[in-house]
Formats: C-alpha cells, structure tokens, sequence
C-alpha cells in the first residue's frame, strides 16, 4: 500500500516542527523507518522500477529468437538456463511478440516474430 502525498507532506512536517527523530515518528505515526527516510529523499512514489535483466544476456536471447523464432518460452529458458518467466519478462522489455499471420499455413502453426521499432520481421515457414 502506498501513504497518499498529503500523509507523507504532513508526516515529514511534523517531523521538522516537533524536531522528532525518523524513529521518533515512525512510532508515532505506525509506519516504517525506511519509509521516513525514503520520504526525506522522495516524496513521490516511483511508478517504474527501471532495473536491468542481470541473468539474461539480451543480446543471447535476441540471437535465440532469430535462430529459433517459433520456440516456446520454456525452450528458450532451458537453452539459456533461466526461468521461463525471466524469458517472458525479457521479450516484453525487448518488445518481441508474436502474432498470428492472416494467412492460415499448411501445418497450422505459423507465426511471425514482430520486433517493435525495427524494420525487421521474423517469419517461419
């Protein structure tokens, strides 16, 4: 649950007025320490959290889905030693999806790689 700006603006004020301590008020008000503290930083919640992939390499995966562009998640995890929703989390950062083509095939499992924001398309047939 996030504390609404006006609580945390009436906090800290409080805070600076009584000249009370980030443990002083915690107790007072009933919320946590770091909450204090991150508020003494930031008094906005952060509405995106912008942390990196740090076990998949993006550029092993990118060279997967062009080597394999009609592969199931679970493969693709196996072969990269992940997890299956590290791999869907990946491929919706790179904006990789796939769609269904208009055109039915013949062995009724074609589908297209679309990569956003390039000009390129992946297609198995």
């Amino acid at each position: 649950m996030t504390y609404s700006i006006d609580f945390r603006q009436k906090v800290l004020l409080i805070k600076e007025q009584e000249k009370l301590t980030v443990m002083e008020t915690a107790v007072r008000f009933g919320i946590g320490v770091a909450s204090i503290t991150r508020w003494d930083k930031r008094l906005e919640p952060l509405r995106t959290r912008t942390k990196p992939a740090t076990k998949l390499d993006m550029e092993a995966l990118k060279k997967d889905v062009d080597k394999y562009p009609d592969a199931y998640q679970y493969e693709r995890a196996a072969r990269l030693g992940v997890s299956q929703r590290a791999i869907g989390n990946a491929l919706k950062r790179l904006k990789i999806s796939y769609k269904k083509n208009t055109v039915a095939s013949e062995s009724g499992r074609k589908r297209t790689a679309y990569f956003s924001g390039q000009d390129r398309s992946l297609s198995d047939e």
